[in-house]
């Protein structure tokens, strides 16, 4: 007799793309009841795993302190508590600067998340390995070194166009080629397009002095561009397959991808390669302003704050959250870097792990309402004296030229509630701070970009 679909759903296997080949095989062979069973026993997938009925406990270390914080508090606590549902979690911790990022459930940007053996893409979202890096330049002067940053730096969308581009180091060009979800042409095509540059939204090239010395710095904050996205999407899309078989009531942006298996471990070695890509991507613009202006380097340390940290079976999910347990950074060579807004000190922080913070701090000042409600708040006034009121004695550019009202100090939480609340949970130490004299950011690009002017240009036919 033979078989088709329907027959093995109802031994109770369920639909796959395997379902054609075993259809095949078991008719060709004509396998009795026993042999057909015995076969296909491979196929058998355990039951799927459902959301906990309780979620795992996770530590608030934030607090409204006025009425617009309230419903921006709520809406974070009632995220995590879904979350916190995910059958991988087993815990987390969400830090003063949290903000919703979307539907109830998603991990808010200033939140961790901890996983057993599971790696989530969607907790650590297409901004992968978004960090900060600070160059002490000693002594140099602040306006030259920030006009050389302006000339040797690259923001908005899209890589340096040909003949401005930066070689990639062969070791890494080695370990692309190495990884599944890294090895294609395009992938290594935009690894070296996008090195040296910077991104748009509130990615920033800062410059300060010391607190301590008065030297000059620079703070970069970007993240792995679009080869970090590239990943994200690739491990969005087998986490989803995995969510499938092991896991259907849980969200689709929650979906896992096992670490023991050979999709976890390539996924885990892709994530370190990109760290090092994004490392580099920091660390060539530092360099290109050292050599443009003769300043000599006398110090340098990083921090991501947007990524995956192991911990022997724990996976601690970290979206816009600092680590400050030097376990989570094999690399590590100071203390780590809180910017809170252009008009604001950066901090230079160090601290341990408690059992609230766990092991992490806030990553910046993060943001109440959205950038449409926030443009919305400030009414008839002009963006130009938005700006002049909020940037006033500071050295602000917008590379695309066009002034970005959201990535004004105003957009922001209050920088003094972000600090008090650290101090008030344990969320790290001040050690030093960056005071600030001027920024470069990408700005408005789509104001009067070219596929904007034609659609305006089309609208008016």
């Amino acid at each position: 007799m033979k078989i088709d679909g329907n027959t093995i759903i109802e031994l109770g296997f369920r639909p796959g793309k395997w379902f054609k080949d075993a259809i095949e095989h078991i008719n060709t062979n004509e396998l009795s009841e026993t042999e057909m069973l015995n076969y296909l026993e491979q196929y058998r997938l355990p039951d799927p795993i459902p959301l906990k009925s309780e979620p795992a406990k996770f530590a608030i270390n934030i607090k409204a302190e006025n009425e617009l914080e309230i419903d921006n508090v709520a809406k974070v606590i009632d995220s995590m508590n879904q979350l916190m549902k995910t059958p991988t979690i087993v815990g987390g911790a969400i830090m003063p600067d949290a903000c919703p990022t979307g539907p109830t459930g998603l991990i808010p940007v200033g939140g961790v998340a901890v996983a057993k053996n599971a790696i989530h893409p969607g907790m650590h979202s297409a901004d992968i390995c978004c960090s900060v890096m600070l160059t002490d330049f000693g002594k140099a002067d602040p306006k030259t070194i920030l006009d050389a940053a302006h000339a040797c730096t690259h923001f908005g969308p899209g890589g340096r166009p040909r003949g401005k581009q930066f070689a990639l180091p062969a070791e890494l060009i080695a370990q692309f080629e190495s990884n599944p979800f890294l090895k294609s042409v395009r992938m290594l095509s935009l690894a070296q397009e996008h090195l040296g540059t910077q991104g748009d939204g509130n990615h920033f090239l800062y410059v300060g002095k010391l607190k301590s010395t008065g030297n000059t710095v620079v703070v970069t904050h970007h993240g792995s561009r679009a080869p970090g996205a590239k990943l994200y999407e690739q491990g969005m899309y087998v986490a989803e397959n995995f969510r499938k078989d092991l896991s259907p009531d849980t969200m689709k942006q929650n979906a896992w991808i096992p670490f023991e298996t050979a999709e976890g471990q390539n996924y885990w070695n892709a994530l370190q390669i990109i760290r090092e890509w994004t490392k580099l991507n920091h660390s060539t613009i530092h360099d290109l302003i050292a050599t443009e202006t003769g300043a000599t380097v006398e110090n340098r340390f990083w921090n991501e704050h947007n990524f995956v940290f192991k911990d022997g079976d724990l996976f601690y999910h970290a979206k816009g959250a600092t680590p400050l347990d030097s376990k989570f950074m094999n690399d590590i060579t100071g203390p780590r870097l809180i910017p809170l807004n252009m008009s604001e000190p950066i901090l230079i922080v160090d601290g341990e792990t408690t059992a609230n913070n766990l092991g992490f701090a806030p990553h910046g000042a993060g943001r109440n309402i959205s950038r449409t409600a926030h443009r919305k708040s400030k009414g008839e006034q002009s963006i130009e004296a938005v700006f002049a009121e909020e940037t006033e004695g500071l050295d602000v550019r917008f590379f695309s030229n066009e002034i970005d009202i959201t990535e004004l100090p105003s957009a922001y939480k209050s920088a003094a509630t972000v600090r008090s609340q650290m101090k008030e949970f344990g969320l790290g130490t001040v050690i030093d701070e960056v005071e600030p004299f001027g920024c470069i950011m990408a700005g408005d690009f789509e104001k009067n970009a070219p596929w904007k002017k034609k659609k305006l240009a089309n609208a008016d036919k």
